[in-house]
């Protein structure tokens, strides 16, 4: 009775060995005496323990770091460009069978097309379409990922670091550029406020009343201190005779 009692318990835990349980965002590659053998949706599987073996893939999206690459752009300035991946495993049985460790190749792939992409194009240009540097780097790695059933999500470029001149020069050039921006709407400013003066002039020339109430805003602002005394050295009268005289004969 005991040896038929251990017979069982160990036929049970051979049973139990064998159990498991694939999550909905994984697959599963079986493999007997180390040749391959189906692909384990998710769900409860049992495979046959000691002479089964499974391994485990996730088929969700994933991010890998481009590491930080010295490129030299097609303008001669050195600079260090890093960035970050994001890919998806769509075929797991290629992505296993078909490259030895699919992070490793996919990161290499990557940090070689972003110096060969960065190198073919001026500085300028990676400043300002990162967006566009990014595609360019994804489209050349799917081409290569593309067998092993791995898809390319998206690649985007995070950090570029340029030598201390370069940034000076930068700097300096921005600076020289705000100066320029400023000096050019101050003239504006000024031309316009000029052609107001102007049609203000000719308007208070043409009416004696806004000649009288221009004087009365300036006593006003005068008066407002409070500390003035002010002369007239000849008739108010007399001013706006002269100035209804003069819009008359013009």
């Amino acid at each position: 009775m005991t040896l038929y009692a251990v017979l069982m318990g160990g036929f049970v835990l051979f049973l139990l060995s064998g159990i498991r349980i694939i999550y909905e965002y994984k697959r599963a590659l079986k493999f007997r005496f180390g040749k391959y053998v189906a692909l384990l949706n998710p769900g409860f599987r049992w495979i046959i323990p000691i002479v089964d073996r499974v391994q485990i893939v996730d088929i969700r999206i994933i991010t890998i770091n481009i590491d930080k690459q010295e490129v030299m752009t097609k303008d001669n300035v050195p600079c260090h460009i890093n960035g970050v991946l994001f890919f998806k495993i769509i075929d797991a049985t290629k992505a296993i069978l078909e490259v030895e460790d699919f992070d490793f190749a996919i990161s290499q792939m990557a940090q070689a097309s972003l110096r060969d992409v960065c190198g073919k194009v001026e500085l300028d240009t990676i400043l300002s379409k990162r967006e566009e540097i990014g595609q360019n780097i994804k489209t050349i790695v799917e081409q290569e990922t593309a067998i092993w059933g791995i898809a390319i999500q998206d690649v985007k470029i995070k950090d570029i670091e340029l030598p201390q001149n370069m940034k000076r020069t930068m700097a300096s050039q921005a600076e020289a550029e705000r100066s320029r921006r400023a000096r050019i709407i101050l003239a504006e400013a000024e031309k316009q406020a000029a052609g107001s003066l102007l049609e203000a002039g000719k308007i208070i020339d043409q009416s004696p009343s806004a000649i009288k109430l221009r004087l009365y805003q300036t006593l006003s602002n005068i008066a407002s201190e409070k500390n003035s005394t002010i002369v007239f050295p000849f008739p108010e009268e007399a001013l706006f005779r002269k100035a209804s005289d003069s819009s008359i004969k013009e």
